[in-house]
């Protein structure tokens, strides 16, 4: 990140395992779904607690970076869209968490024929968060490495829409109540809203990267 904090390493180091954070909740809920889908209830619920300690972790870590910025006077040209970043980002953990929280709550009924797609959309979602990550440590540390971030995580939002609809295909040709058909549809639109949050990431990183050629 030497690009932005020359000053201090502190504000550096916490970006990065502010980002990590978000890395680590993406490897967490795709185990908990897994585990949701195997019926291992226990672990389920630990993976949950775990993600629920990494957003509360992160939400701290974020406030202490934003105060960071603030106080120390850091980067003053480039503050606002590095606090905005890392506020959209945060979105991003927090539909990873809502999410993994619906299946506990809800406890949704995912047939078969539909939970190899889950994962593959599961997959897709995350995958967005990922690069999402890596065109945000991109932008501290190599500006002409972010586009090409930009570029899978809107490849990878558009293969999500593509298998969510292929399951709400799926699932509505089914003989399935309507209510069920309604709750699997539920469940994976909010998956598809961490590919959808990655992008609108994307959408202000690509403009704060503009801004530093300027």
């Amino acid at each position: 990140m030497a690009l932005l904090f020359k000053k201090t390493h502190l504000v550096e180091s916490q970006i990065d395992e502010y980002l990590d954070l978000i890395v680590q909740g993406g490897i967490v809920f795709k185990e908990g779904v897994r585990f949701y889908l195997e019926g291992r209830m226990e672990e389920f619920e630990e993976r949950l607690a775990i993600l629920r300690d990494m957003e509360n972790n992160a939400d701290t870590l974020r406030r202490t970076i934003e105060s960071q910025l603030y106080l120390r006077t850091l980067i003053p040209e480039s503050r606002g869209d590095v606090l905005g970043l890392l506020e959209s980002a945060d979105r991003v953990l927090n539909i990873i968490t809502d999410t993994l929280l619906e299946f506990s709550v809800e406890i949704p009924v995912i047939p078969a024929n539909v939970r190899r797609p889950f994962q593959d959309l599961i997959e897709f979602s995350i995958n967005c968060s990922d690069h999402t990550v890596g065109g945000i440590r991109a932008y501290f540390r190599n500006l002409e490495a972010v586009r090409d971030h930009i570029n899978k995580v809107q490849l990878y939002r558009r293969e999500t829409n593509r298998m969510a609809e292929n399951i709400k295909r799926t699932i509505f040709r089914s003989r399935m109540t309507l209510s069920k058909k309604i709750h699997v549809r539920y469940f994976s639109y909010h998956i598809e809203r961490i590919a959808e949050q990655s992008d609108d990431v994307c959408d202000r990183l690509a403009i704060a990267v503009i801004k530093k050629y300027e």
